[in-house]
């Protein structure tokens, strides 16, 4: 597992009897563009950067980032590693038995087969998907042979080198390396809708902080601000709240 980075995490402030923290440590992957990236300076960049640093302003919550591997980034969030977790998780009745969530910030979008033929059987080959994710669990519930891998870009690196027929995860994710790909990657079938769109995760007796973060994804709802910052990362034909 790659190194826990807890920036800041020595300004911890609790206040008395709430466990709310005012300096709120906010846990991302950092590999999953555009939601979260590292950029060349070596920052958490990315739509979720964005959005929860926008979040912390308007909360009036000063906050860090923490980079941690997906496949324990749920453990590491419920064992007090940080506070929260932005990293394009999907909100799913599996995931609320373990962490609590906030309302989404993204709606529900489209997961999507990317092979490199348009005529992969993906209900009957080997398809690949991320470790944890939404994706995995419905492979595993078709007949096809589900490949997991830790990372995203292992996935992609699977249908290139053969070992899997196809990929499915976020299709805004796998849009800009379709398009990039110059045509060796294409997609493949229908797309798939799958949870409750993407949501801040938090522990689940962090009541009085998910309400806070609700309140002010509420107030960017209304106010425009969120679809503003939704078109400006995935683009302008993106899904948005009404």
């Amino acid at each position: 597992m790659k190194t826990l980075m807890l920036a800041g995490a020595a300004a911890l402030v609790l206040t008395a009897g709430t466990g709310l923290a005012q300096t709120l440590r906010m846990g991302t992957e950092g590999a999953y563009p555009p939601y979260n990236f590292v950029n060349d300076a070596g920052e958490v960049d990315g739509f979720e950067r964005e959005l929860g640093d926008e979040i912390c302003a308007r909360a009036e919550l000063d906050c860090t980032w923490v980079k941690n591997d997906w496949d324990s980034i749920i453990p590491n969030l419920v064992s007090g590693n940080y506070d929260t977790i932005m990293a394009g998780m999907s909100i799913t009745e599996e995931r609320k038995a373990v962490i609590g969530f906030t309302q989404n910030y993204i709606p529900p979008v489209p997961s999507a087969y990317v092979g490199l033929t348009p005529d992969v059987d993906v209900a009957g080959g080997v398809v690949a998907a991320q470790t944890g994710t939404i994706q995995a669990g419905h492979v595993a519930e078709t007949g096809a042979t589900l490949l997991e891998f830790a990372t995203p870009d292992e996935t992609l690196a699977a249908v290139r080198n053969g070992e899997a027929d196809a990929v499915l995860a976020d299709k805004d994710f796998l849009a800009p390396f379709v398009a990039e790909s110059g045509g060796e990657l294409v997609w493949v079938g229908e797309d798939v809708v799958l949870g409750e769109g993407i949501g801040v995760g938090l522990r689940q007796s962090d009541t009085e902080l998910r309400d806070k973060l609700d309140a002010v994804i509420t107030e960017m709802k209304a106010d425009g601000s969120l679809n503003t910052m939704i078109r400006k990362w995935f683009g302008e034909d993106s899904q948005v709240f009404e």
